[in-house]
């Protein structure tokens, strides 16, 4: 982003200089007239161009849901103060620590003074406002609940970031413990089996089945190690193309449902995440059409998304909303009995957001559970690697002694 320097005058006339940030000079004049100055004179910071590149311009910063959840904060905030979308725009943009988000809300700045409307600038940038985000916030300008909007958007970012967080954390200690016994068979084949490779040949014994396998395993990796690398990033290359193409990433996440040990919390989740979306919404005032397009995009699901997708569909052929979410088979009755209650009752919105409450709670015990489920996986993992070593080199070995000894 380019800066200017500046020279204004303060509320008491004091002479001011300084540097600010912003798009053009018509931009950072406007910042500062906002701040409460009278800008003087503003001229471009003139910089240096050659070895000195900033590296910040050539790998810019992700947009972390972090930074969306305190933009949506603070948007909330200062709309309801009542301060102009203009002058709470500018004023944290100036303040924005992630400087692609102070760039990003620059050209929506921009695109607002150009006469467009706050979701349509907003959906200029895909990758830092999703569709979700950006219809919602539709929604709120449409209905003039917009800081009710970014109140619910940041409530609905923190549920989103803390289970995040919940399962990277469950999965941290099996990812070690993986990591370690890769690292331990690599130096075992690489260093300890061809050590007694030599002693065994020069017995010339036979050797049982798992010792001409874990010999075979070492000749590979020390001698053919080229082939096997080659391998390995052919096969992250192929799963790579294989879940961009819509087959296939169709066929993964709807595979990650029925997942072992993690799939469950994966499917449990999605509810809770279906149903708090779809409160939002219909708390929003969306029509249920246009509101399951919006969530279905929002799950971040092939499979679910056409699912819910059909449930549109059916409603648009004028079936009730529990009927065409009974013949997507991808609710449980919880879901079903709610949507049908709500139907009824008019209150489908507070009916689904209890559910989605409930389903996190669930998630929450399950990711505490999963540590605890996967711990006997890796302890068989282990005890199948000492049961190689044991067999393949402790008991050939047994076998020499008792030979040098007769």
């Amino acid at each position: 982003m380019p800066a200017f320097q500046y020279k204004a005058r303060g509320q008491r006339g004091d002479a001011i200089e300084g540097v600010i940030d912003a798009a053009s000079t018509d931009l950072a004049a406007t910042r500062l007239i906002e701040g409460g100055l009278t800008p003087i004179d503003i001229q471009p910071v003139q910089e240096a161009v050659g070895m000195s590149t900033d590296l910040a311009e050539l790998f810019p910063a992700r947009v972390e849901a972090i930074d969306l959840i305190q933009f949506s904060r603070q948007m909330y905030s200062l709309s309801k103060a009542g301060v102009p979308i203009l002058s709470a725009l500018s004023g944290l943009a100036g303040n924005a620590r992630n400087r692609t988000l102070a760039k990003t809300l620059t050209g929506v700045i921009e695109s607002l003074h150009a006469g467009w409307d706050l979701s349509a600038s907003l959906a200029q940038y895909p990758k830092v406002f999703s569709v979700f985000y950006v219809s919602l916030v539709r929604v709120g300008e449409t209905s003039g609940q917009l800081e009710e909007v970014f109140r619910q958007l940041s409530g609905y970012l923190e549920r989103e970031q803390k289970t995040r967080k919940q399962i990277k954390s469950a999965m941290r200690y099996p990812m070690f413990v993986l990591v370690a016994i890769l690292i331990a068979v690599i130096i075992i084949n690489v260093v300890v089996v061809p050590a007694f490779a030599v002693i065994f040949e020069q017995f010339g014994a036979d050797l049982p089945l798992p010792t001409r396998i874990l010999m075979a395993t070492s000749d590979a990796m020390i001698n053919h190690w080229q082939f096997m690398l080659a391998g390995v990033m052919l096969m992250v290359v192929g799963i790579g193309l294989y879940l961009r193409n819509d087959n296939g990433r169709y066929k993964w996440h709807k595979t990650q449902l029925r997942l072992p040990l993690v799939g469950k919390v994966l499917y449990q989740a999605t509810l809770a995440r279906f149903s708090r979306l779809f409160a939002l919404v219909q708390r929003s005032g969306i029509p249920i059409v246009t509101g399951l397009s919006v969530v279905a995009r929002a799950l971040d699901n092939d499979f679910v998304e056409e699912r819910i997708l059909s449930m549109r569909d059916g409603i648009e052929r004028g079936e009730s909303l529990s009927h065409t979410a009974a013949s997507t088979g991808i609710f449980d009755h919880l879901v079903l009995q709610m949507l049908q209650v709500g139907e009824e009752s008019g209150a489908t919105d507070q009916l689904l957001q209890d559910v989605a409450d409930y389903y996190d709670d669930e998630v929450d015990y399950s990711i505490d559970k999963l540590s605890a489920s996967i711990e006997p996986a890796l302890t068989i993992a282990l005890a199948g690697l000492v049961f190689l070593l044991a067999t393949g080199i402790f008991l050939p070995m047994w076998d020499l002694a008792k030979v040098a000894l007769h």
